[in-house]
């Protein structure tokens, strides 16, 4: 199956969720929603729209625990250590369920066994960005740039093995290239060496990019969905540019193994009525992030396809972290 989703499977997979009523009394306490990275960022303000449009349904508050640390395996570690009755949700993206079962020889947790599939919630289009002032505006321009100056063009990236590099590292191998790497300890501090012209170029999310663009301080190239997204409408997709790749990360909701079904059914009922509210939306939207709403059976295929696309390129970059 394809891994990133059109506009028309997004747009509609809500509805492909069925309801079922849980035989457990489910949920009879407030409910925590992990976010394994530090408050403010995208998936954090997307995860905390999420979780207040499933409050109302759910008849408990539903909070958000930011628990930051080694690429996400600090919280989700947590996650598959609770009580597997449906009350600790974690956010789950490419980085702790593709990306780090194929850097790191050993995890904490189990990616596959330590996690209930519930709902693939979010895609986060990528966007490739230059420096003001390259002197590419076009993405045939910077792979012309980049190959009449071998090894001196550089890209930036949230970190070694992030999707962010293994994007960036997509169009370098199909455009033949040579870029230097230079990654950063997170996007923010990224984006200011990108903003300072201290590096190049970098594959960056949609929702910054826009507004970093709209004040003329980088240049969008391209976006990594397989079609046009309703933030950058004037921006072509890397397919319309003839380079047949896909460039985005994706968050999904999962819960601790051996979670009842009926919960899990349950909160994955919940979240797909959520995503359909104009306040969840319009939070998505402004942050150039996609509703999904893929049901339980189709989360766990699609995080193990999304794990198998990733690996080639892992192994030929020989990312290794520990």
């Amino acid at each position: 199956m394809r891994t990133l989703l059109s506009r028309r499977a997004v747009l509609g997979a809500g509805a492909t969720v069925a309801i079922a009523a849980p035989a457990l009394a489910f949920p009879d306490q407030p409910v925590r929603i992990v976010v394994p990275w530090n408050a403010g960022g995208a998936t954090d303000v997307i995860s905390r729209a999420l979780a207040t449009a499933m409050a109302q349904p759910l008849g408990q508050p539903v909070v958000v625990d930011n628990r930051p640390g080694a690429n996400g395996a600090v919280g989700a570690q947590f996650v598959a250590s609770a009580r597997p009755d449906g009350h600790t949700l974690f956010v789950a993206s490419a980085e702790t369920h593709s990306v780090n079962p194929l850097v790191y020889s050993r995890l904490a947790y189990d990616p596959v066994a330590g996690f209930e599939p519930i709902t693939v919630f979010a895609s986060g289009p990528f966007a490739l960005v230059v420096r003001s002032g390259l002197g590419a505006d076009t993405l045939d321009a910077f792979i012309r740039l980049a190959r009449s100056r071998p090894g001196q063009l550089t890209y930036a990236s949230w970190g070694i093995g992030s999707t962010s590099q293994l994007a960036a590292a997509s169009v370098i191998q199909n455009a033949g290239l040579d870029l230097l790497h230079v990654p950063f300890t997170g996007a923010a501090p990224a984006y200011t060496a990108l903003v300072a012209a201290q590096v190049d170029a970098m594959f960056m999310n949609a929702g910054p990019a826009e507004g970093l663009a709209r004040d003329g301080r980088v240049k969008i190239l391209g976006i990594g969905s397989p079609e046009r997204v309703p933030l950058l409408p004037a921006v072509p997709t890397l397919r319309e540019l003839g380079m047949p790749l896909d460039a985005a990360n994706w968050f999904a909701l999962l819960s601790p193994a051996r979670t009842p079904q009926d919960v899990v059914s349950r909160v994955a009922t919940v979240a797909a009525e959520a995503l359909r509210t104009p306040a969840v939306q319009e939070v998505f939207r402004a942050q150039g992030i996609l509703p999904v709403g893929l049901p339980p059976v189709e989360t766990r295929a699609f995080i193990a396809a999304d794990r198998e696309r990733l690996a080639p390129i892992v192994r030929s970059l020989n990312i290794r972290l520990d």
